[in-house]
């Protein structure tokens, strides 16, 4: 059939129209989201409750306490005004990706290893690295084995979902094992140790941090031995749904203020002081001055809310992971020293 050009325009008009009307659809979901966390008042924040030193549910005190708890509140204290605002959604290795896909949660803090996988067929978009990690093997140390290839045929126990379960699988192929050897995988990683305190595994095998933080809290640690290799990278951030880049955005630039404010010096004792400062670039990043805060959607003041909750960056790595606690992880030298210390700890410029 042939169209007239009058058919055909109005074809053309209602295609732009479609596209139009579908490019609004997309970004009112993403405004809108943004809008929903600030007009309920309360962030929905997954993180995990079994892995010390990241998510973790004290049982002395009763309270979630560790680095992807504390990144919650500073996204609560940052869009919301207050880092008590905050529900905190219980996930698991398995469940994490769907309870932000279902709604669930607006933001996921679940000590999660960036992948290609999970940003291009699971479909988020993941926020700054928070902690460089690497997998490795916690084991009994009447086991008696100093590496890994000590292993070959043992019982290897990981968590459900999670990437060192791929990771094993692989890694078992490549270097031949027996056929004797298992995996065998978890909810969550307070199973997961019961199962190697019981027997039930001779390894325990997931993030190192996580492994430190498990050995930490043992009746005794020195039953317990952590071998010296490092088997897989594992980068972890937060995530957000990848059909948001205007929520994406707005939490990326909180966590990069952690990391801005331990590079400037900024800690929540001497926040008053710089406040006051005559340093334009302090001024502006600390939203004394600049649009920061109405440009991203969020508070004017955003970032000050954040340091005055939660600390920097340097601060919040030590309270859950530093010196004074069980886990003792060392950060001088390491990756996740500041840039400028030598590790990958670092920030885009504030202007």
């Amino acid at each position: 059939m042939k169209l007239s050009f009058s058919s055909s325009r109005l074809l053309t008009a209602l295609s732009l129209s479609c596209g139009l009307l579908v490019m609004g659809m997309g970004a009112a979901h993403a405004e809108g989201h943004l809008d929903t966390v600030k007009q309920r008042g309360t962030l929905l924040c997954g993180t995990d409750n079994t892995t010390p030193g990241f998510g973790y549910l004290n049982p002395k005190t009763g309270k979630m306490e560790g680095m992807d708890v504390d990144l919650c509140r500073a996204v609560a204290a940052a869009v919301v005004g207050d880092p008590e605002k905050v529900k905190f959604v219980i996930v698991t290795d398995k469940s994490r990706f769907n309870a932000l896909r279902t709604g669930q949660v607006d933001v996921v803090f679940a000590h999660s290893t960036v992948t290609t996988t999970r940003e291009s067929a699971v479909g988020v978009t993941f926020l700054p690295v928070t902690f460089y990690d690497g997998t490795g093997m916690l084991v009994k140390s009447s086991l008696k084995a100093k590496h890994a290839s000590d292993l070959n045929g043992a019982t290897i126990c990981t968590t459900q979902g999670s990437g060192t379960e791929v990771m094993w699988a692989n890694y078992i192929k490549a270097h031949n094992w027996k056929p004797s050897t298992k995996v065998l995988t978890y909810q969550d990683t307070d199973k997961l140790f019961a199962a190697l305190n019981s027997g039930r595994c001779d390894v325990m095998s997931t993030d190192k941090s996580a492994l430190a933080g498990w050995k930490g809290n043992a009746p005794d640690p020195a039953a317990l031995t952590i071998l010296p290799e490092t088997l897989d990278k594992s980068p972890l951030a937060g995530f957000t749904s990848q059909d948001d880049p205007r929520w994406n955005a707005a939490l990326r630039w909180v966590i990069y203020a952690t990391f801005e404010a331990e590079e400037d010096g900024i800690t929540s004792k001497n926040l008053p002081t710089f406040l006051k400062t005559s340093n334009p670039y302090i001024s502006k990043f600390l939203g004394v001055t600049g649009t920061f805060g109405q440009d991203l959607g969020i508070r004017p003041d955003f970032v000050q809310k954040v340091i005055a909750s939660v600390g920097n960056y340097g601060e919040i790595y030590d309270r859950n992971l530093g010196p004074k606690t069980a886990y003792a992880i060392g950060r001088e030298g390491s990756l996740n020293a500041l840039w400028d210390k030598g590790g990958l700890i670092y920030s885009p410029p504030w202007y």
